[in-house]
């Protein structure tokens, strides 16, 4: 399942799972919209993970919390804290991140 931020709530659910994986987008990024159902493939086959997509431009406190400067950004929290973020349209790439995460 995928959780699509609708107020600046990110440090919240950070806190409140175990095991986040966020993707930090725009609605003008075009790489953006590529990833996007990529991420949400990837949260279908990881079940145990929480999936957020956040709108950097829309929540500029959850946006701090992994210091976004590009999009698409991709970033895991584990335990209330980050972890790792990429900066990636490759697929491979939000893959290798994301076994990071799930083998926690």
């Amino acid at each position: 399942m995928v959780l699509e931020l609708e107020q600046d709530n990110l440090q919240d659910i950070i806190a409140e799972k175990k095991n986040v994986v966020v993707q930090y987008s725009a609605g003008w990024c075009g790489n953006c919209r590529i990833m996007k159902p990529k991420f949400k493939k990837e949260a279908a086959s990881h079940e145990d993970l929480t999936f957020v997509i956040a709108d950097a431009e829309k929540f500029p406190e959850s946006r701090k919390l992994a210091n976004v400067d590009n999009l698409p950004t991709f970033a895991t929290f584990i335990n209330g804290e980050l972890k790792n973020q990429v900066q990636t349209n490759k697929y491979d790439v939000l893959k290798e991140l994301i076994s990071e995460v799930a083998s926690n």
